[in-house]
């Protein structure tokens, strides 16, 4: 790595503000967690532990994520490191078509069944892959392969649970198989 002139390191922007701001807001919301994981009556829970073991182990793991951006901003922060170019930069088209599918499969699992619900959500995300890629997000023939993609993957894996592990899945029909 080359030695940075004054004119490069002035153009690069100063993240560690928001970093800082990060670590701190990651502490806050840490600590509410414990705060509500105090609260949780500890009756014996699933294999022996406890209804508060999953809020603390959360709480602990976040409080160490922020502590260490913390530290990281008084070494320097990640104004070290250099400015990202080309597909390294991330592309927001790309997360919203992904958080669209994640987020769409959510809030329609219980309306449209496991198997559907999960083709729209592989059909959004590949699209937001492609578009991340600089490729063309691709045209209705090609969302509609990516549809029956989806349902080919996914509804092995909802018989898969439902069937051989005995989890069960929201299904469309009062049957479940879709």
């Amino acid at each position: 790595m080359q030695a940075d002139t004054p004119s490069a390191q002035e153009a690069r922007p100063d993240h560690r503000p928001g970093q800082l701001a990060m670590g701190i807001a990651a502490v806050v919301v840490a600590a509410l967690l414990a705060y509500g994981a105090a609260h949780i009556p500890s009756d014996a829970g699933y294999a022996g532990v406890g209804p508060d073991f999953l809020p603390w182990l959360v709480a602990g793991a976040l409080g160490l994520c922020g502590v260490m951006l913390i530290l990281e901003v008084r070494s320097g922060g990640y104004r070290n490191m250099e400015e990202p170019s080309g597909a390294a930069r991330g592309d927001w088209h790309a997360l919203a078509w992904v958080s669209a599918g994640i987020l769409g499969n959510a809030a329609l699992i219980t309306t449209l069944g496991f198997i559907l619900s999960c083709a729209l959500c592989y059909t959004l995300a590949v699209r937001g892959l492609r578009i991340s890629e600089g490729k063309s997000g691709g045209n209705a023939m090609q969302a509609l392969r990516d549809l029956v993609t989806g349902v080919v993957i996914a509804a092995p894996t909802y018989w898969l649970f439902t069937k051989f592990l005995a989890v069960n899945l929201p299904g469309l029909t009062g049957t479940g198989w879709i």
